[in-house]
């Protein structure tokens, strides 16, 4: 992806609600001298429950999941600088006050959020990586399962969507083998009625080509 221009500044005014910025020096440290944990009621002033979107894309999710749950804290995690930038944008016009954003991967969320500490993990339309050999980066793989396992309390669940059959196939087979139990399982989100349902930019797109959304609901296994 081409550098935006004025990201180094776009950055660095975002800095109120963008709270972790990813370095290559970062990636080099150790697990030890990576981990720096938050203080969540202290981050947001409050003790209200936290949820997360692991990969926020541009945003649109977590901006309007966030203003329509006022008592509800929020953390979006994004990769990539050049969307991360647009999506804390987004949400500091719009002046939330209940979501932060950590600009690092997915696999070291656990270096800032501590233990137990979420109530939901949202997955929303993550790379399938359809190549059998890159089937440890999916987002639902078991080694980022055993991270969210880690990250939610005990009543704690994740929501997963993607248009992907093959990843939503994979899915269902790697959280019930690696100790989740799932409900609320859809093959066709948008003709299931589920009323809670907000939509991210690529889901409007796929509904409006005809595409099927894959839908379920993880949590830890009793």
């Amino acid at each position: 992806m081409r550098r935006k221009k004025h990201l180094d500044e776009r950055l660095s005014a975002a800095g109120d609600i963008l709270h972790v910025l990813e370095s290559r020096e970062f990636y080099k440290l150790s697990k030890e001298e990576k981990t720096s944990l938050f203080d969540l009621s202290r981050l947001f002033g409050n003790e209200n429950p936290v949820e997360a979107e692991i990969g926020c894309g541009r945003g649109k999710f977590i901006a309007k999941t966030a203003a329509r749950f006022p008592e509800k804290n929020f953390i979006a995690v994004e990769k990539l600088s050049n969307v991360i930038v647009g999506a804390a944008e987004k949400a500091k016009a719009a002046g939330l006050k209940n979501v932060v954003f950590l600009n690092l991967s997915a696999e070291n969320a656990d270096c800032f959020l501590p233990a137990h500490s979420l109530d939901r993990i949202y997955l929303n339309f993550p790379c399938p990586y359809p190549k059998n050999t890159y089937a440890n980066r999916r987002l639902t793989s078991p080694r980022f399962l055993a991270l969210y396992r880690e990250l939610l309390g005990p009543e704690g669940e994740i929501w997963f969507k993607t248009d992907a059959a093959r990843l939503f196939e994979y899915s269902l087979e790697s959280f019930t083998a690696n100790g989740f139990a799932v409900k609320n399982v859809s093959l066709d989100l948008h003709k299931s009625g589920f009323a809670e349902n907000i939509a991210t930019e690529y889901e409007e797109k796929f509904v409006l080509y005809g595409k099927p959304i894959f839908r379920l609901e993880a949590y830890i296994a009793p």
